[in-house]
Formats: C-alpha cells, structure tokens, sequence
C-alpha cells in the first residue's frame, strides 16, 4: 500500500489500521475531490453498504467524495449491476476513456 499520509491529514482523513480503505484513493485539486475507487474484482462494486462504510471513513474529509467502482470489462460489470449505488461512476478499463454515472443531480461530482 501506497498513499502520501501528510496529504491525506491534511485533507481531514483519518488514518487507522481497519482496512476498510477503498483500492485507490485519487485527489484531484483542481475540484477538491476524493475518488475513492474500488476494484470489483478485489471485494465487490460500491454498493449501498459499501458506501455507507466510506461514508464514515471519510466523514472528516474537507474534499468532495466521489465513489468509483472499476471492472475490468462490461460483461464483469453486467453481472454487479443490481449492487451498483445511485450516486456513484464506474469506469471500465476495456473503455478507460469513458465513465457511466449511475444518476443523481450531476455528472461526476461529490454530493452533500
């Protein structure tokens, strides 16, 4: 595991030992987002239970969270689209110059 503690207390998420962290954590300053992103092939998609834990992992967080379930291909993903969040992208990297948004008030973005 890789991650820049400072930039991550900086940002108000507190670090412990659960891991209960998502996959990847990405920080894009230009918006002030988090895009917590999960390999479904590593413990399932971003499902509402799923969301509601990194809901409070990242409850401290000063930056907008966006949640991100990554599949390797759209026939991995067919099979976990009845799990999938409202709220929340998925990229597929057979596709990785596309994002599908599973509704909401906006295309990608954090919500409140």
């Amino acid at each position: 595991m890789s991650f820049n503690e400072t930039k991550l207390k900086n940002l108000g998420v507190a670090l412990d030992n659960t891991g209960k962290f998502p996959d990847v954590i990405l920080y894009y300053p230009d918006k002030n987002w988090l895009l917590l992103v999960e390999a479904v092939t590593s413990h399932g998609p971003i499902d509402p239970k799923r969301q509601s834990e990194l809901e409070i992992i990242f409850s401290g967080s000063t930056a907008g969270l966006v949640y991100v379930t990554a599949f390797p291909d759209r026939t991995t993903m067919k099979r976990y689209l009845d799990d999938l969040s409202w709220e929340t992208e998925v990229w597929v990297a057979a596709t990785p110059t596309h994002i599908i948004h599973f509704n909401g008030k906006r295309f990608l973005g954090p919500y409140a």
